[in-house]
């Protein structure tokens, strides 16, 4: 094996791995960004215990990017 293939190897396995969540409300949002408890922080909890599991992203650091789109605001009924 050549050093081109290891290295395109270590990139492979060092690939950051993408998890769409879909729209969520932007008080959710807020809430995952800060921190606290919710239930948007338990569910990127569960993914990352699954992909945890299925060996998809290793025990180590390997880099996830988790994308949240805010929902829009419901407009009122103006009078």
């Amino acid at each position: 094996m050549s050093s081109a293939d290891e290295e395109n190897n270590t990139k492979d396995a060092n690939a950051p791995v993408v998890i769409d969540l879909g729209k969520r409300k932007a008080k959710s949002i807020k809430r995952l960004r800060k921190g606290k408890p919710g239930r948007l922080i338990d569910e990127v909890q569960e993914c990352l215990e699954e992909l945890r599991s299925n060996d998809v992203i290793s025990e180590s650091a390997q880099p996830v990017v988790i994308i949240v789109r805010e929902k829009s605001k419901r407009k009122k009924w103006a009078w």
